[in-house]
């Protein structure tokens, strides 16, 4: 079996598909834009091959590597990337190539569009948020008389929530249409609620083979432009109804071989036209791993290897890995630079003892969004890991 791995050393951690992908009996083949020296040793070792483009993003130059990958090792079984900016290129060279193992260029808009989400949900009967596209300010006022300020926008197309703003008031309106925006946008409505995901990995029949959710109590738009603290953990359980509303999303979006990412919003008021306090709604789908080192925490969480849960589908279609340990909290904190905490990075770490199970330094790409400084840390209960973060975030005029 040939699997051409796309950007194979980012994030560092995702090495370790290549290398679980190797261990498998699969000839792993890399294709990025770093070079060659750069790549981390073990993942040197799980490649068969590497090939180097200037730019992943340059149509004719990913084909070309494909071909001669094709060339070298006959037919292409698999084209992945596993990161949110290249699943539409991972899409184009599998529609070029005739690749069936993940979607093509025809069906990967309804996966990357906020607004195809929102017609995919509704068809399903999972609540969401009201959205339109964002065209003239006439249609937001009015958009706006029927759902009321604040109202979130964001690009149809993005990744995470970078460029996504939250309108307060008309002033906001009128700033936000004075420099409109290049690229197509989204309007929606504003839901009060604490993003709840449903990650995993399904097989060629769209059965998952394994899953976990992980809580972000901040707002993740906040944390991107006001660098409140950035933390979410993983939770040491799925809850049922996370279960039901991630197998219904997955049914919906057709989903088969691939890991997922599913966000929704849990409901922490009463919401008109939406729901109660607790109800769940559909907020995006991902089809990919959740970003940053979210892979890691979940083998820290569930005491599992997600990367040979992956390699086992890609290989067998099927789950043969063995649960080792408990399934506990794990907890991602990230710092910001800019600000002087009251704990330094070396007292937190000598404060969790056994408790820390990474620390160091965000790669600028992610820092923006998660923070310059990163610990990750696992515990036995939600108030042990709530205790940490407290400290975490503790600024000097704050007693402690």
């Amino acid at each position: 079996m040939n699997f051409i791995l796309v950007s194979p050393n980012f994030p560092e951690t995702f090495r370790w598909f290549a290398i679980r992908l190797k261990e498998n009996g699969v000839t792993v083949l890399g294709l990025g834009d770093a070079s060659y020296e750069e790549l981390h040793p073990d993942l040197k070792n799980a490649l068969t091959e590497y090939y180097r483009v200037a730019d992943l993003g340059d149509y004719d130059d990913m084909v070309r590597a494909v071909g001669y990958f094709t060339f070298r090792y006959g037919k292409i079984d698999w084209i992945e990337s596993n990161n949110e900016y290249w699943l539409e290129m991972d899409a184009a060279l599998r529609t070029a190539f005739n690749i069936t193992t993940g979607p093509k260029s025809d069906a990967i808009g309804g996966w990357k569009s906020k607004l195809a989400m929102k017609e995919t949900y509704q068809q399903a009967g999972i609540p969401c948020a009201r959205c339109i596209p964002v065209t003239t300010q006439k249609a937001a006022l009015d958009f706006i008389k029927k759902v009321g300020y604040p109202v979130v926008v964001k690009p149809d197309n993005g990744v995470g929530a970078n460029d996504t703003y939250r309108l307060e008031n008309p002033a906001d309106v009128e700033d936000f249409f004075a420099t409109p925006p290049h690229v197509p946008y989204v309007m929606e409505e504003y839901v009060p609620g604490v993003v709840t995901t449903y990650d995993g990995i399904c097989d060629s029949k769209g059965q998952v083979l394994f899953a976990v959710s992980h809580i972000t109590p901040n707002s993740i738009m906040d944390m991107v432009n006001k660098g409140v603290p950035t933390y979410y953990y993983i939770n040491d359980h799925v809850p049922a109804d996370v279960e039901r509303i991630g197998r219904k999303t997955l049914q919906a979006f057709s989903v088969t071989r691939r890991f997922f990412h599913l966000e929704f919003f849990r409901l922490t008021q009463d919401k008109p036209g939406l729901g109660p306090k607790g109800t769940l709604l559909g907020l995006e789908v991902n089809m990919r791993p959740a970003g940053g080192f979210t892979t890691e925490m979940i083998d820290y969480s569930q005491s599992v290897d997600v990367y040979q849960i992956y390699a086992d589908m890609v290989a067998y279609d099927a789950c043969r890995h063995t649960y080792i340990g408990p399934k506990r909290f794990c907890v991602y904190v990230g710092r910001r630079a800019y600000i002087q905490y009251a704990y330094s990075l070396d007292q937190l770490c000598r404060s969790c003892g056994s408790h820390l199970c990474r620390v160091g330094e965000m790669p600028p790409a992610l820092a923006g969004a998660m923070g310059d400084e990163l610990m990750i840390c696992r515990y036995d209960s939600k108030a042990e890991m709530e205790q940490f973060v407290r400290k975490a975030f503790t600024l000097p005029s704050s007693d402690h």
